[in-house]
């Protein structure tokens, strides 16, 4: 229901954060309607060249001063809007990544059955870094 933007529109005191479902367009109005739970935040669930299309006319369409990007893609390099845009990042520190190594190894333990898929594999190493 929230992202890396949403959090940072939050801790940096937004005037705002405008809901972008009426503003939709093709895929993004697509994904609303299969994800009700999402509501002040722009999905982006893919980079295929109709996603852009769509991504940037509902970014157009809705009426803000700044778009702030959660996503790890620079997507001010993607799509040129009217709108400007600043790009967000966070970072886990140790104890939320062993926490999460140990979440991705138990639900990955569960899909396989019990069996680890890659034993001596560090999921913590791969995702985070």
């Amino acid at each position: 229901t929230y992202g890396a933007a949403h959090v940072a529109a939050k801790r940096f005191g937004a005037a705002g954060i405008v809901d972008p479902r009426p503003y939709a367009v093709g895929s993004i109005q697509q994904t609303y309607a299969k994800y009700h739970h999402l509501s002040d935040v722009l999905p982006a669930m893919g980079y295929g060249e109709q996603q852009v299309q769509d991504l940037k006319a509902t970014i157009e369409a809705v009426p803000c001063d700044l778009v702030l990007v959660g996503t790890p893609l620079d997507l001010g390099r993607l799509i040129r809007t009217n709108r400007p845009m600043m790009r967000v990042s966070y970072s886990l520190d140790g104890a939320s990544t062993q926490a999460l190594d140990g979440i991705l190894d138990n639900f990955i333990s569960g899909v396989r059955g019990g069996q680890k898929p890659y034993e001596g594999f560090s999921l913590h190493s791969k995702l985070v870094h």
